[in-house]
Protein backbone atom coordinates (compact mmCIF):
# COMPACT_ATOMS: atom_id res chain seq x y z
CA UNK A 1 0.00 0.00 0.00
CA UNK A 2 1.24 3.25 -0.62
CA UNK A 3 1.10 5.75 1.77
CA UNK A 4 -1.33 8.50 1.63
CA UNK A 5 1.12 11.02 2.50
CA UNK A 6 -1.20 14.33 2.52
CA UNK A 7 -4.19 12.48 3.97
CA UNK A 8 -2.54 11.31 7.22
CA UNK A 9 -0.19 14.26 7.66
CA UNK A 10 -3.56 16.58 7.92
CA UNK A 11 -5.29 13.66 10.20
CA UNK A 12 -2.36 14.60 12.70
CA UNK A 13 -3.65 17.97 14.28
CA UNK A 14 -7.08 16.72 14.06
CA UNK A 15 -6.61 13.89 16.15
CA UNK A 16 -7.76 13.01 19.62
CA UNK A 17 -7.90 10.49 21.87
CA UNK A 18 -11.38 9.06 22.87
CA UNK A 19 -12.56 6.47 25.38
CA UNK A 20 -16.57 6.74 25.55
CA UNK A 21 -18.18 5.65 22.17
CA UNK A 22 -21.54 5.51 20.72
CA UNK A 23 -22.60 1.81 21.15
CA UNK A 24 -24.06 1.69 17.56
CA UNK A 25 -22.48 -0.85 14.92
CA UNK A 26 -20.36 0.29 12.72
CA UNK A 27 -21.55 -0.22 8.27
CA UNK A 28 -20.78 -2.93 6.89
CA UNK A 29 -18.95 -0.42 3.88
CA UNK A 30 -16.95 0.89 6.86
CA UNK A 31 -15.91 -2.56 8.32
CA UNK A 32 -14.55 -3.63 5.20
CA UNK A 33 -12.55 -0.80 4.75
CA UNK A 34 -10.75 -0.99 7.89
CA UNK A 35 -10.10 -4.67 7.29
CA UNK A 36 -9.01 -3.56 4.03
CA UNK A 37 -6.80 -1.11 5.55
CA UNK A 38 -5.55 -3.58 8.03
CA UNK A 39 -3.94 -6.14 5.45
CA UNK A 40 -2.72 -4.00 2.96
CA UNK A 41 -1.02 -1.39 5.05
CA UNK A 42 1.90 -3.83 6.06
CA UNK A 43 5.00 -2.22 5.51
CA UNK A 44 7.10 -4.58 7.74
CA UNK A 45 6.79 -8.20 8.24
CA UNK A 46 7.08 -8.15 11.89
CA UNK A 47 4.17 -5.80 12.76
CA UNK A 48 0.37 -6.24 11.72
CA UNK A 49 -2.95 -5.43 12.69
CA UNK A 50 -6.25 -7.06 13.07
CA UNK A 51 -9.72 -5.79 13.07
CA UNK A 52 -11.93 -7.28 15.35
CA UNK A 53 -15.35 -7.19 15.23
CA UNK A 54 -16.77 -8.82 18.41
CA UNK A 55 -17.83 -6.36 21.30
CA UNK A 56 -14.62 -5.22 23.23
CA UNK A 57 -16.20 -4.76 26.49
CA UNK A 58 -14.06 -7.54 27.90
CA UNK A 59 -11.04 -6.70 26.45
CA UNK A 60 -10.64 -3.33 28.22
CA UNK A 61 -9.78 -2.00 31.62
CA UNK A 62 -9.62 1.01 33.86
CA UNK A 63 -6.64 2.40 35.49
CA UNK A 64 -8.06 2.02 38.61
CA UNK A 65 -11.43 -0.11 38.64
CA UNK A 66 -13.56 1.40 35.86
CA UNK A 67 -12.07 4.34 35.92
CA UNK A 68 -10.51 5.32 32.46
CA UNK A 69 -12.07 2.33 30.92
CA UNK A 70 -12.99 2.11 26.99
CA UNK A 71 -16.83 2.54 26.82
CA UNK A 72 -19.17 1.82 24.11
CA UNK A 73 -17.11 1.18 21.19
CA UNK A 74 -18.41 -1.58 18.75
CA UNK A 75 -15.06 -2.66 17.30
CA UNK A 76 -11.64 -2.52 18.44
CA UNK A 77 -7.78 -3.41 16.52
CA UNK A 78 -5.13 -5.23 17.79
CA UNK A 79 -1.17 -4.44 17.09
CA UNK A 80 0.52 -7.44 17.41
CA UNK A 81 4.37 -7.91 16.68
CA UNK A 82 7.00 -10.80 15.95
CA UNK A 83 9.34 -10.59 19.39
CA UNK A 84 11.98 -12.34 17.90
CA UNK A 85 12.50 -8.77 15.53
CA UNK A 86 14.67 -6.16 16.63
CA UNK A 87 12.69 -3.46 15.69
CA UNK A 88 9.43 -4.78 16.62
CA UNK A 89 8.11 -1.95 18.88
CA UNK A 90 8.73 0.36 16.43
CA UNK A 91 7.36 -1.38 13.86
CA UNK A 92 4.48 -2.12 15.43
CA UNK A 93 4.12 1.71 16.88
CA UNK A 94 4.56 2.71 12.92
CA UNK A 95 1.97 0.13 11.65
CA UNK A 96 -1.03 0.80 14.01
CA UNK A 97 -0.12 4.72 14.12
CA UNK A 98 -1.01 4.28 10.03
CA UNK A 99 -4.45 2.63 10.81
CA UNK A 100 -5.59 5.13 13.07
CA UNK A 101 -4.33 7.85 10.90
CA UNK A 102 -6.72 6.77 8.39
CA UNK A 103 -9.58 5.75 10.88
CA UNK A 104 -9.38 9.59 11.95
CA UNK A 105 -9.42 10.72 7.56
CA UNK A 106 -12.54 8.32 7.59
CA UNK A 107 -14.51 10.15 10.33
CA UNK A 108 -14.36 7.40 13.24
CA UNK A 109 -12.52 7.77 16.38
CA UNK A 110 -9.56 5.93 18.74
CA UNK A 111 -7.39 5.78 21.43
CA UNK A 112 -4.00 3.98 21.51
CA UNK A 113 -3.82 1.68 24.58
CA UNK A 114 -0.92 0.27 25.46
CA UNK A 115 -1.28 -0.87 28.96
CA UNK A 116 -5.10 -0.82 30.17
CA UNK A 117 -6.04 -4.30 28.11
CA UNK A 118 -6.31 -7.80 28.52
CA UNK A 119 -3.76 -9.29 26.75
CA UNK A 120 -4.86 -12.70 27.03
CA UNK A 121 -8.53 -11.53 25.99
CA UNK A 122 -7.34 -10.27 22.99
CA UNK A 123 -5.32 -13.24 22.24
CA UNK A 124 -8.53 -15.38 22.72
CA UNK A 125 -9.85 -13.40 19.57
CA UNK A 126 -7.05 -13.54 17.01
CA UNK A 127 -4.80 -16.42 15.87
CA UNK A 128 -1.01 -15.16 16.94
CA UNK A 129 1.57 -17.08 15.65
CA UNK A 130 4.31 -18.55 18.81
CA UNK A 131 6.86 -15.91 18.53
CA UNK A 132 3.86 -12.75 18.29
CA UNK A 133 2.67 -10.72 20.65
CA UNK A 134 -0.54 -8.18 21.41
CA UNK A 135 1.57 -4.77 21.87
CA UNK A 136 -1.25 -2.74 22.31
CA UNK A 137 -4.68 -2.11 20.87
CA UNK A 138 -6.95 0.72 19.61
CA UNK A 139 -11.31 0.87 20.19
CA UNK A 140 -12.81 2.16 16.63
CA UNK A 141 -16.11 4.00 16.77
CA UNK A 142 -17.79 7.44 16.74
CA UNK A 143 -17.39 8.94 19.61
CA UNK A 144 -20.14 10.43 21.92
CA UNK A 145 -20.22 14.36 20.67
CA UNK A 146 -19.31 15.83 24.03
CA UNK A 147 -16.23 14.94 26.29
CA UNK A 148 -16.84 12.13 29.80
CA UNK A 149 -16.02 13.50 33.03
CA UNK A 150 -13.66 10.38 32.96
CA UNK A 151 -12.04 12.07 29.48
CA UNK A 152 -11.90 15.29 30.90
CA UNK A 153 -10.82 14.10 34.09
CA UNK A 154 -8.04 12.03 32.44
CA UNK A 155 -6.85 14.62 30.11
CA UNK A 156 -6.48 17.11 32.96
CA UNK A 157 -4.68 14.61 35.11
CA UNK A 158 -2.42 13.65 32.27
CA UNK A 159 -2.11 17.07 30.51
CA UNK A 160 -2.88 15.12 27.57
CA UNK A 161 -3.01 17.95 25.02
CA UNK A 162 0.13 19.98 26.20
CA UNK A 163 3.17 19.64 24.34
CA UNK A 164 7.49 19.79 25.30
CA UNK A 165 8.81 22.68 23.41
CA UNK A 166 10.88 21.76 20.17
CA UNK A 167 13.97 23.24 22.04
CA UNK A 168 14.11 20.53 24.94
CA UNK A 169 13.83 17.76 22.19
CA UNK A 170 16.02 18.58 18.96
CA UNK A 171 19.88 18.92 19.36
CA UNK A 172 22.25 19.19 16.31
CA UNK A 173 21.74 21.41 13.09
CA UNK A 174 20.21 24.96 14.36
CA UNK A 175 17.06 25.57 14.14
CA UNK A 176 17.71 28.49 11.81
CA UNK A 177 19.08 26.20 8.90
CA UNK A 178 16.18 23.68 9.03
CA UNK A 179 14.81 23.43 5.74
CA UNK A 180 11.19 23.64 5.84
CA UNK A 181 10.41 19.99 5.59
CA UNK A 182 12.72 19.63 9.01
CA UNK A 183 10.09 22.14 10.50
CA UNK A 184 7.19 20.38 9.32
CA UNK A 185 8.32 16.69 10.59
CA UNK A 186 9.42 17.94 13.57
CA UNK A 187 6.33 19.92 14.68
CA UNK A 188 4.28 16.62 13.57
CA UNK A 189 6.36 14.19 15.37
CA UNK A 190 5.73 16.70 18.10
CA UNK A 191 2.78 15.55 18.11
CA UNK A 192 2.48 11.90 18.46
CA UNK A 193 0.88 10.40 20.91
CA UNK A 194 2.61 8.87 23.53
CA UNK A 195 2.05 6.53 26.75
CA UNK A 196 0.87 9.13 29.62
CA UNK A 197 1.78 12.01 27.35
CA UNK A 198 5.51 11.11 28.39
CA UNK A 199 6.55 12.37 24.82
CA UNK A 200 9.94 9.92 25.42
CA UNK A 201 11.78 10.70 21.96
CA UNK A 202 14.66 13.30 21.40
CA UNK A 203 16.07 14.65 17.97
CA UNK A 204 19.06 15.12 16.16
CA UNK A 205 18.91 17.41 12.97
CA UNK A 206 21.76 16.63 10.43
CA UNK A 207 21.47 17.91 6.99
CA UNK A 208 19.62 15.72 5.41
CA UNK A 209 18.45 13.78 8.63
CA UNK A 210 16.51 13.48 11.40
CA UNK A 211 17.59 10.75 13.96
CA UNK A 212 15.30 9.28 16.65
CA UNK A 213 16.12 8.10 20.15
CA UNK A 214 14.27 7.04 22.94
CA UNK A 215 14.87 9.06 26.31
CA UNK A 216 13.51 6.60 29.41
CA UNK A 217 13.68 8.23 32.53
CA UNK A 218 13.55 4.52 34.23
CA UNK A 219 14.99 1.79 32.94
CA UNK A 220 12.36 -0.93 33.09
CA UNK A 221 12.14 -2.92 30.27
CA UNK A 222 8.55 -2.46 29.96
CA UNK A 223 9.26 1.51 30.09
CA UNK A 224 11.81 0.81 27.42
CA UNK A 225 9.90 -1.40 25.07
CA UNK A 226 6.70 1.18 25.35
CA UNK A 227 8.86 4.45 24.60
CA UNK A 228 10.58 2.23 21.20
CA UNK A 229 6.52 2.01 20.15
CA UNK A 230 5.86 5.30 20.69
CA UNK A 231 8.97 6.55 18.62
CA UNK A 232 7.72 4.25 16.21
CA UNK A 233 4.39 6.63 16.39
CA UNK A 234 7.22 9.61 16.00
CA UNK A 235 8.74 8.32 12.90
CA UNK A 236 5.68 8.24 10.94
CA UNK A 237 4.75 11.51 11.45
CA UNK A 238 8.02 12.61 9.95
CA UNK A 239 7.94 10.28 7.67
CA UNK A 240 4.16 11.89 6.36
CA UNK A 241 5.42 15.23 7.03
CA UNK A 242 8.38 14.96 4.83
CA UNK A 243 5.89 13.04 1.84
CA UNK A 244 3.62 16.04 1.71
CA UNK A 245 6.61 18.48 0.94
CA UNK A 246 7.54 15.85 -1.69
CA UNK A 247 10.72 14.64 0.64
CA UNK A 248 11.51 10.70 -0.10
CA UNK A 249 13.99 8.84 2.22
CA UNK A 250 14.70 5.69 4.25
CA UNK A 251 14.73 4.44 7.95
CA UNK A 252 18.25 3.18 9.60
CA UNK A 253 17.80 1.16 12.46
CA UNK A 254 19.85 1.34 15.79
CA UNK A 255 20.65 -0.26 18.94
CA UNK A 256 18.95 1.16 22.13
CA UNK A 257 18.50 4.42 23.16
CA UNK A 258 18.86 5.28 19.37
CA UNK A 259 16.09 4.03 17.45
CA UNK A 260 16.51 5.19 13.62
CA UNK A 261 17.22 7.86 11.25
CA UNK A 262 15.50 9.51 8.51
CA UNK A 263 17.79 9.95 5.53
CA UNK A 264 16.25 11.99 2.30
CA UNK A 265 16.93 10.91 -1.15
CA UNK A 266 16.69 14.12 -1.75
CA UNK A 267 16.53 17.37 -0.29
CA UNK A 268 15.02 21.14 -0.95
CA UNK A 269 17.58 23.98 -2.34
Amino acid sequence: MEIPFTRWYEAISRRRSRRKFEPKPLATKTLKHIRSVCRVFHPFPDARAVLVTESPEKVFRGAIGSYGKIKGAPVFIAFIGDMDSRSVHEHVGYTGEGIILEMEAMGLNTCWVGGLFKPGAVASLVNLDKNERVLAVTPVGYATKHLSFEEKLMAGFGLAYRRKPLSKMVIGLKQSQWPDWVRLALEAARLAPSRINRQPWRFHVERGSIAVAAQSSRMEIESVTSERLCCGIAMLHIELAAGHRSISGEWQYFDPPLVAKFETESAEP
